[in-house]
């Protein structure tokens, strides 16, 4: 039997939005991973919180990581 399909839409709790945003956040790296593992691709992520703080994932070092590009916008 097939899942059934949920409707995506915002959370209005807050607390709840950011333990949700957190667990995907982490889902969606796990995932680059593997995409980077099994299929030998070089991948970075850049993903903001509403609260605009950056979180980054690369797979390789070509993607680098410094402390002053959190305050560019892309």
């Amino acid at each position: 039997m097939a899942r059934q399909k949920i409707q995506i839409k915002k959370i209005d709790n807050t607390a709840a939005r950011q333990v949700t945003f957190s667990k995907r956040r982490r889902g969606l790296f796990k995932k680059a991973q593997e995409l980077s593992t099994l299929c030998d691709a070089e991948i970075a992520l850049i993903v903001f919180s509403a609260a605009g703080k950056l979180f980054e994932y690369s797979s390789s070092s070509w993607f680098p990581r410094s402390p002053d590009r959190k305050e560019k916008k892309i």
